[in-house]
C-alpha cells in the first residue's frame, strides 16, 4: 500500500529539486525525507530520483508518477474539504488569485469585511494578471479567481459575474478627436491607440466589437497595466478604453454611439473541485457586495 506521507515527501523533492528544502517545507528532518522516498521506491519497485552530487533529478518512472502523486493528493484534499462542510465554522486556508486592477479596486472592503468576520480563516492571495489568475484555478494552485472574465466558456470553470465595468473610450485633452462631439467606430479606427496585450481577455474584447464592423485598431503601444494605459493616454499617445475608475478630469471621454463595450468582473472555481467553507463564504460575501 502506497504511503500518503510518501507521496507527499516525493512530490515536495519533485517541486524543489532538494531533500533538505522538501524536508523544511514538510517540518521534517532530512533523513526523515530520504526514508520516506526510499520506501516509495522500494514500494513501487523503480528508481525515482538520480541523487548526483547536490543535485536531485527525477528519473523517467519519477517523471510519470508525478502527476498521478498530485492527482492523489488533490483528490485527497477534496475528500477532506468535502467533509469539513459538515463542521460548523469557517477556516483554514483559502488561497485567492487575482488581477492587480481587481485586486486594488474592488477587494478592500471584501478582504477586510472576511476577516473581521471569520478571523480563523488564513487568506492566502496572489496578485497577478487575470490571465494567470485564470490558469491558477485550472490548474488548481488557488481555490478562487476573482479577475475580468473571459468571454469563451470553459467547461472545467465556473464563472459567476461580480461587477459590471463599462469600458470608456478616452482621450488627452490636447488630442485632435477630443474636439468632437461625436463619432462612429470607423472614424475612431484611423487613429493609433493604446490598449493591453492580445493574449488578454479585455483586449479581446475591443478586438470583438471592432471586428464586428470589420474594423482593426491600430495599436501603437501594449501594455498590461491599465495604470500605464492611462498615463500613455493623458501624454497624448494615443485613445484607449479604461475603466470608469481610472478616468478622470486629465482625459476627454468620446461618445462613439455605436462602441458599447464592457468587462464582467467576477470570480472564477473549477467545477470539479469541492470548495472549502472558506471559499463559499467569500463568494457570498462578493454577491452581496456586488454591483452587477
Amino acid at each position: 500500500m502506497i504511503d500518503i506521507a510518501e507521496l507527499l515527501t516525493f512530490t515536495k523533492v519533485a517541486e524543489t529539486g532538494s531533500f533538505s528544502e522538501a524536508g523544511n517545507q514538510l517540518f521534517v528532518t532530512q533523513p526523515a525525507v530520504s526514508k520516506r522516498v526510499s520506501a516509495l521506491e522500494a514500494s513501487l519497485g523503480v528508481k525515482l530520483f538520480d541523487r548526483i552530487g547536490r543535485q536531485v533529478q527525477l528519473t523517467e518512472a519519477g517523471v510519470r508518477l508525478l502527476p498521478k502523486a498530485r492527482k492523489m493528493l488533490e483528490d485527497l484534499q477534496d475528500i477532506k474539504r468535502s467533509m469539513s462542510l459538515q463542521m460548523e465554522g469557517v477556516n483554514g486556508e483559502l488561497r485567492i488569485s487575482t488581477s492587480h486592477h481587481v485586486g486594488l479596486r474592488r477587494l478592500p472592503k471584501s478582504l477586510k469585511q472576511f476577516q473581521e468576520d471569520f478571523p480563523s480563516a488564513q487568506l492566502e492571495i496572489e496578485f497577478t494578471q487575470s490571465e494567470d489568475a485564470y490558469q491558477d484555478v485550472l490548474k488548481r494552485r488557488a481555490e478562487l479567481g476573482i479577475i475580468t472574465l473571459s468571454n469563451k466558456e470553459n467547461p472545467l470553470i465556473e464563472a459567476l459575474p461580480i461587477w459590471s465595468d463599462p469600458l470608456t473610450c478616452v482621450v488627452s485633452k490636447d488630442h485632435p478627436l477630443a474636439s468632437l462631439n461625436t463619432l462612429n467606430l470607423s472614424e475612431l479606427a484611423n487613429y493609433t491607440c493604446v490598449l493591453p496585450n492580445k493574449n488578454t481577455f479585455t483586449r479581446q474584447i475591443a478586438d470583438q466589437a471592432f471586428g464586428k464592423q470589420g474594423l482593426r485598431p491600430q495599436v501603437r503601444m501594449s501594455t498590461n497595466n491599465l495604470e500605464t494605459l492611462a498615463m500613455l493616454v493623458s501624454i497624448g499617445w494615443g485613445w484607449s478604453l479604461l475603466p470608469s475608475t481610472l478616468v478622470d478630469d486629465k482625459f476627454s471621454v468620446l461618445d462613439i454611439p455605436d462602441l458599447n463595450v464592457e468587462r464582467k468582473l467576477g470570480v472564477i472555481y473549477h467545477k470539479q473541485k469541492t470548495l472549502s467553507r472558506a471559499a463559499l463564504a467569500f463568494i457570498e460575501l462578493l454577491k452581496n457586495e456586488g454591483h452587477y
